[in-house]
């Protein structure tokens, strides 16, 4: 299975903010939307950075409530993994686990298109493990 079909089911809506917000309007977003990650858009509309609440926590362990002041240009994370829809789920999984981040932007043709987090990862596989467990339990019970 590939990332386009966590998009067919979730939809591609992604909440994002400008790098010269402050990380106090930033962790309102977050809080507002119930998410764990904004991708950080610049004014051409391309991912110039991505900020999770581990970013926060972390800015703020260091520096204090005084960062909740600062652009957010100055605490997100600059590297972003992306992925295309056409890539398989599997292949998301290994990523993450390895690079140790909960959140994919999903890039076609040099546009964002939508986001995956590790619990939209999660939920698919599950829904797709159940599915061929009825499978296996109607072939046996047909047999």
């Amino acid at each position: 299975m590939h990332v386009n079909n966590i998009l067919s089911a979730k939809g591609g809506h992604v909440v994002s903010i400008g790098p010269t917000a402050t990380l106090e309007t930033a962790a309102r977003t977050l809080a507002e939307h119930k998410i764990g990650a904004l991708l950080v858009l610049g004014p051409d509309r391309r991912i110039v950075g991505i900020l999770s609440e581990r970013d926060i926590v972390r800015v703020l362990a260091e520096e204090g409530a005084g960062a909740l002041t600062q652009p957010l240009s100055q605490v997100m994370t600059r590297k972003v993994f992306t992925c295309s829809p056409s890539e398989t789920i599997g292949v998301i999984m290994e990523r993450m686990t390895a690079g140790k981040f909960r959140h994919v932007p999903v890039i076609e043709q040099d546009q964002v298109v939508g986001v995956v987090s590790i619990g939209d990862v999660v939920k698919y596989r599950l829904q797709e493990m159940e599915h061929e467990s009825a499978a296996l339990r109607d072939y046996i019970q047909s047999a």
